[in-house]
């Protein structure tokens, strides 16, 4: 199970794109303003299609800090999961990256454990060319590679930005490459369907009720040629801010939704 991809599936040029976004700088400057945020999730069991998991509870904190030249994430995940047998199982995912704001410089770490033992590690750096041609992956664990990320990959923030731009042009689809670290075998392929983009409504916290939010389905592709199924998938509401609610995320087996349960914006380190 991917665990930390959950958030990430935001962040995201597509072809259709392709003409106005030849580089991440360029795209970094038409494209909507993220708000430096923290949210904690709230998790539930929303379904388990075979009915091998038959509870699941736990929470989801995401932290964006805007660092002057960069974004600082940190994502933290804890899951309780409970099988048709009674057996529990307790679940860890712990996610800090940076990215510089030109899109193209990022460092990542993460670590999953189930019942506190270590179960996957990835950590490394990761370089894109200025001109949208590609660039490289270099990982420190699991083990020293490096691996070629191909044309028009996009980092996470830039992603994300990509996602709600194609909303807010009227784009129902958009598909591009993505590197954020939680794969050990570079970047994937995101396919992401546009559900909706609805005009300002009254929202739970007032820094998102001036603003148009929509509904978003991703999933995301190995880019291996024998790929023919997602490995993770994520639905969810962003706002035009970057910030996330109603999610839904499905690791196969079952499927948790997310509801935020506390909410501040983060003053820039600046």
């Amino acid at each position: 199970m991917r665990l930390t991809a959950a958030l990430l599936a935001a962040s995201t040029a597509l072809a259709a794109f392709a003409p106005a976004w030849t580089t991440p700088a360029r795209a970094a400057d038409a494209l909507p303003e993220m708000l430096p945020h923290r949210a904690l999730y709230k998790l539930t069991l929303a379904n388990s299609p075979n009915g091998d998991v038959i509870g699941a509870t736990g929470t989801m904190t995401y932290e964006m800090t805007d660092a002057c030249e960069g974004w600082a994430v940190h994502q933290r995940l804890e899951l309780h999961l409970t099988d048709r047998d009674g057996q529990d199982v307790e679940m860890l995912s712990d996610y800090v990256t940076f990215e510089a704001k030109d899109g193209t410089s990022f460092r990542f770490k993460s670590r999953q454990s189930t019942d506190q033992t270590l179960t996957d590690a990835l950590e490394g750096t990761a370089s894109l060319r200025a001109d949208g041609s590609g660039g490289t992956a270099n990982y420190a664990e699991p083990e020293k590679k490096e691996i070629a990320l191909p044309a028009g990959t996009l980092l996470p923030t830039p992603h994300t930005q990509a996602v709600i731009a194609a909303a807010q042009a009227g784009k129902k689809t958009l598909n591009v490459p993505l590197f954020d670290g939680t794969s050990a075998d570079g970047a994937q392929d995101s396919f992401v369907n546009v559900l909706s983009w609805e005009k300002p409504k009254d929202a739970k916290y007032s820094v998102l009720s001036p603003l148009p939010s929509g509904r978003f389905h991703i999933s995301f592709y190995s880019r291996k040629p024998d790929a023919s199924t997602p490995e993770y998938e994520v639905s969810m509401r962003y706002w035009q801010n970057g910030v996330a609610d109603s999610l839904v995320m499905n690791f196969g087996d079952f499927l948790v939704n997310g509801a935020i349960s506390e909410f501040r914006v983060n003053t820039p380190r600046c």
